[in-house]
């Protein structure tokens, strides 16, 4: 199984286990807390999966006049936590002590800016294309790793901290069938 081995460093906020690819889109949690998980789905270009888009756009080396569906995204400075892939395999962008940029203009129970409180979980998706059972196998245990050591609350998807913005993970996501696994 993809996830065997992982282990959690809380001291550091390294997930062992994952590959460590560094984002510099992060910075310091203003009050250290952390408090929820924000599930994001993503695949560049829209639909696509397996190539080093994903990993570009979080390193800002995106070449975004390679593919029509970069165009927006120039400039753009982002990155998450975590990207689980397809196949279960796992790259760290930022640790989890730190704030990734991942959920932009967001509102949880009536707080705003989740980036300050959340972790950011990105799974190689669509809103449309069904996830892998190994990506919910994989979610499943790393989630139970983050509450255990962060004390985390809940578990949301992008569409519910960011509605009429954001989408993701979307419909193709089971939210029944990953919480009957944690």
């Amino acid at each position: 199984m993809a996830f065997v081995g992982f282990v959690l460093k809380v001291d550091n906020g390294i997930l062992v286990g994952a590959a460590q690819v560094p984002s510099e889109n992060k910075d310091e949690r203003p009050s250290g807390e952390i408090s929820l998980i924000v599930l994001h789905g993503i695949s560049l270009p829209e639909g696509k999966f397996g190539g080093p888009y994903i990993k570009q756009l979080f390193c800002n080396t995106l070449n975004c006049k390679e593919h029509s569906d970069f165009v927006g995204l120039d400039g753009l400075r982002v990155s998450s936590h975590l990207l689980i892939h397809r196949d279960g395999e796992v790259e760290q962008f930022v640790s989890f002590l730190d704030r990734a940029w991942h959920a932009g203009e967001s509102t949880y129970q009536g707080r705003t800016n989740c980036n300050d409180f959340s972790i950011g979980i990105e799974l190689e998706g669509t809103d449309h294309i069904p996830y892998t059972d190994c990506q919910y196998e994989v979610l499943a245990h790393i989630y139970r790793l983050l509450r255990q050591a962060y004390r985390i609350k809940n578990i949301v998807g992008h569409s519910d901290v960011a509605p009429g913005r954001k989408t993701d993970p979307g419909h193709s996501f089971l939210w029944s069938h990953f919480r009957a696994m944690i």
